[in-house]
C-alpha cells in the first residue's frame, strides 16, 4: 500500500472491524445526542431552574469515577465484550424511558433517575471505543483513525440536535424515544460484529493477575511516570472544568435566556458547535499524518477557551451559531490530537487503563457545571464564561511551560507523526 493511501481518510475502512465499529459508534452517538438535547430542554422548561439543568447535565458524567475500572475490566474481559454489555444497558434504559413517555407518565424525577443510571456507564463508552481502535488498528494509522472515529460523535451532534428538536416539535417525545431505542439497538447489533484484539497484539490475558486494584495501580503508576501522558491528563481536567460546561450543559440556558429563543434554536446552537467539530475531525483525517499531536493539543485547547469569550459576547442567535462553528473546530482539533497522542504513547497492555484514567478526568466537567449555576445566578452568564476562559487559558500556558520538553518540542516523542 502506498504512503498516500495509508494516510487517506478512507484507509481505516480497509480493516474489517472498523467497518462495523464506525456505524455502531455512529448509531450510539446519534441516540445519545438526541436524548441529551430533548431531555435537557425538558428539564429546563419543566423546572425553570438553571441549577437543575446543570444537575441533569452533571449526572450524565457521574460514572467517570468508574472509567478507570472499565479500562481495567476491558483489558481483562475483552474490550468488545464489555462494549456490547454497555450498549445493551443503553438500549434497555431507553426502552424503559419510552414506556414512561408514551402514556404521559414522564416527570423530572424519572429523568434524573435515568440520567444517573446512564451516567454510571455511558462516560466510559469513549474509553472502550478508543481502546478497541488501539487493539485493532495499525499504529501508523491511529491519528487518522481517531479523527475518522470522532466524526461519529460530531455528525451525531449536528444531526441528533436538529432531528431531536425537529421530531419533538413535529411528533412529540414518544416519536423521539422510539427512534432513540432503535438507534441504540442497531448500535448493539453492529458492535457484536466488531473484532476483538488482533492476534499477537498487545491484548493481555488477565489470568494469574493478583487483583483488579493491582491492575489499576499499575495504570496510575505508568501515567504518573510518563510526562507526556501526565500533561495530557492535567489538560483534560482543565478543559472539562472550564470549556466543556459552556457547550455541554449550558447551551439550553444560552438559547432560552441569552438569545431568548426556543427549542429549535437550541438545536441550531448544538448543531453549529457540532458542525465545527465535524469539520475539525475531517480536516485531521486528511492532514493528521503531518500534524504534531501534542503541539496541536495545546494550541487548540487554548484557542477553544479564547473563542468562548467571543461567543459570550454575540448579540444574536445567528452570530452565536457562526462563532460556535469555530469553537467546535478548535475543540475537535485539540481533543482528537490528545486522544491520538495518548493511544500512541501508551504501551499495549496499559492502553485501556490509560484511556480509562483519561475519562476519569471528565469528572471535572460536572464540577464545572455545578459551579456555573451559582455563578450565573449571582453574577451573569457572561461573567461565568470570562472567568472560566481566563482560568483555562492560564492553565493551558502553565501546562505547556511545565512539560515543555515533552509536549512542545518538535522532536519530542509525543509529537511524532
Amino acid at each position: 500500500m502506498s504512503e498516500r493511501s495509508e494516510h487517506s481518510s478512507l484507509a481505516p475502512f480497509r480493516v474489517r472491524s472498523f467497518r462495523f465499529q464506525w456505524p455502531a459508534d455512529l448509531a450510539m452517538s446519534w441516540a445519545y445526542e438526541m436524548e441529551n438535547i430533548v431531555l435537557g430542554w425538558y428539564i429546563l422548561v419543566e423546572t425553570q431552574s438553571v441549577t437543575l439543568l446543570t444537575l441533569f447535565a452533571s449526572l450524565q458524567y457521574f460514572g467517570t469515577l468508574l472509567s478507570p475500572m472499565f479500562g481495567v475490566m476491558g483489558n481483562r474481559l475483552g474490550t468488545k465484550r464489555l462494549l456490547c454489555g454497555m450498549r445493551a444497558v443503553y438500549t434497555l434504559l431507553s426502552l424503559a424511558m419510552l414506556t414512561l413517555v408514551l402514556p404521559g407518565q414522564l416527570s423530572p424525577l424519572y429523568v434524573f433517575i435515568a440520567s444517573a443510571l446512564l451516567g454510571m456507564v455511558r462516560p466510559s463508552d469513549l474509553v472502550m471505543r478508543y481502546a478497541l481502535i488501539g487493539e485493532t488498528m495499525p499504529a501508523n494509522t491511529l491519528m487518522v483513525t481517531s479523527s475518522v472515529s470522532r466524526t461519529t460523535q460530531d455528525s451525531a451532534r449536528v444531526m441528533g440536535a436538529l432531528t431531536g428538536a425537529g421530531l419533538v416539535a413535529a411528533f412529540g417525545m414518544g416519536a423521539v424515544y422510539g427512534v432513540i431505542v432503535c438507534l441504540y439497538a442497531v448500535s448493539l447489533m453492529l458492535t457484536t460484529r466488531v473484532d476483538g484484539a488482533r492476534r499477537g497484539s498487545d491484548a493481555v490475558d488477565a489470568v494469574g493477575r493478583p487483583s483488579v486494584l493491582a491492575d489499576l495501580r499499575e495504570g496510575v503508576a505508568y501515567t504518573l511516570r510518563t510526562p507526556a501522558i501526565l500533561a495530557a491528563m492535567w489538560l483534560a481536567i482543565l478543559i472539562n472544568l472550564t470549556a466543556f460546561p459552556v457547550t455541554h450543559g449550558l447551551l439550553p440556558y444560552a438559547a432560552k435566556e441569552v438569545f431568548h429563543a426556543g427549542q429549535t434554536a437550541l438545536g441550531y446552537l448544538a448543531a453549529s458547535f457540532a458542525a465545527g467539530a465535524l469539520a475539525g475531525s475531517i480536516l485531521l483525517s486528511r492532514i493528521g499524518h503531518g500534524v504534531p499531536p501534542a503541539r496541536c493539543m495545546v494550541l487548540f485547547c487554548g484557542a477553544w477557551h479564547a473563542m468562548l469569550v467571543v461567543f459570550a459576547n454575540m448579540p444574536t442567535l445567528v452570530t452565536g451559531c457562526v462563532v460556535l462553528v469555530l469553537v467546535g473546530c478548535a475543540q475537535s482539533l485539540g481533543t482528537v490530537s490528545m486522544s491520538a497522542m495518548l493511544l500512541r504513547a501508551s504501551s499495549g497492555p496499559l492502553r485501556s487503563r490509560v484511556m480509562g484514567l483519561r475519562m476519569l478526568m471528565i469528572y471535572s466537567l460536572p464540577v464545572g457545571l455545578m459551579l456555573a449555576g451559582p455563578l450565573i445566578r449571582y453574577f451573569s452568564y457572561q461573567a461565568m464564561v470570562y472567568l472560566y476562559a481566563a482560568i483555562g487559558i492560564a492553565g493551558t500556558v502553565l501546562i505547556a511551560v511545565r512539560w515543555r520538553e515533552h509536549i512542545w518540542r518538535a522532536d519530542a516523542p509525543a509529537n511524532l507523526r
